[in-house]
């Protein structure tokens, strides 16, 4: 663009002497056309760069909270294991008191007391730790049968094409870039519109769910008029997958983010074409709404 505005310029300088007014007109003319669209080209450009930060932060935001989670998680089951402990060791003692009490009929009004306060914290902590444990295996359950839906859903699609499977309590579907897009874009094929059609419709029964839409590619660098790298493609094609969930199938925006992951969370080595064919893909991800998921790692109150 620029090298055509010099010449431009150059052309209009040589020939200013020995042409025309109305030549020099149409001259003008054409070098202001070049100056509207060398802006509109930059605008757009700094717009695209401003998207993809944005989508990178809300991504990164996510990834952060999804840690904290995990690692409150691990906390929670630490703590159940080391209480249930505890509530054994406290209720022999418990029983080895009341069989001391019954043998020898002596106790203090303050002795009573002190061992009916611990037989209230060890119920108090039993039935947090079943609360906990029952809200967990609930949490399984749906994972379970979210699971089960989608593969019934989509047992017609090649595992290559559609994997689905369950990571730490989240449900992860993968989907190849050969079924989702053509090679370096971010437009959706038709046929894939019915994988899509058949996650929203199960996504749509649990509208309690969050879902996070990942694009990944491979470490082969690219570059067009359209796409800037493999951040921008990656960034694209989940924005894409989302628009489609929102407008299509009338998934609720406000569960959703697409965010770009660009080469560097591969699944396999890029070393070969099988490698990264499997790299190339676009990951959605079920999870729970993390309000609601640190609650449940809150202990009872007063304990």
């Amino acid at each position: 663009m620029k090298y055509l505005f010099s010449f431009l310029v150059l052309l209009f300088l040589t020939s200013v002497s020995c042409v025309s007014k109305k030549k020099h007109n149409e001259i003008q003319a054409a070098l202001d056309a070049q100056r509207v669209l060398l802006k509109q080209c930059e605008s757009r450009n700094y717009d695209l760069e401003s998207q993809l930060l944005e989508a990178n932060k809300k991504l990164m935001e996510v990834n952060n909270k999804l840690s904290v989670a995990n690692a409150e998680l691990n906390t929670a089951n630490t703590r159940a294991s080391g209480l249930s402990e505890q509530i054994e060791l406290l209720k022999k003692s418990n029983s080895n008191l009341l069989e001391q009490m019954s043998s020898l009929q002596v106790i203090s009004q303050t002795g009573a007391e002190s061992i009916k306060r611990s037989l209230e914290a060890i119920n108090d902590q039993s039935s947090y730790i079943k609360e906990l444990t029952k809200t967990m295996q609930y949490k399984d359950s749906v994972s379970l049968a979210l699971v089960m839906n989608l593969k019934k859903s989509l047992q017609d699609f090649n595992d290559k094409d559609v994997n689905i499977e369950v990571r730490q309590g989240v449900v992860y579907i993968s989907l190849s870039d050969n079924l989702l897009f053509k090679t370096a874009s971010a437009t959706i094929n038709p046929k894939a519109e019915v994988v899509l059609e058949k996650i929203a419709s199960i996504l749509n029964d649990q509208k309690e769910l969050q879902v996070l839409v990942e694009g990944h590619t491979d470490n082969v660098p690219i570059s067009s008029s359209c796409i800037e790298d493999n951040w921008d493609l990656s960034a694209k094609r989940a924005t894409s997958v989302v628009r489609s969930l929102q407008n299509k199938y009338k998934v609720a925006p406000q569960r959703m983010t697409a965010g770009g992951r660009s080469e560097f969370i591969p699944k396999t080595t890029n070393s070969t074409g099988e490698g990264r064919s499997q790299n190339r893909r676009t990951d959605i991800l079920i999870l729970p709404k993390l309000d609601q998921f640190f609650k449940l790692l809150e202990a009872p109150a007063g304990k």
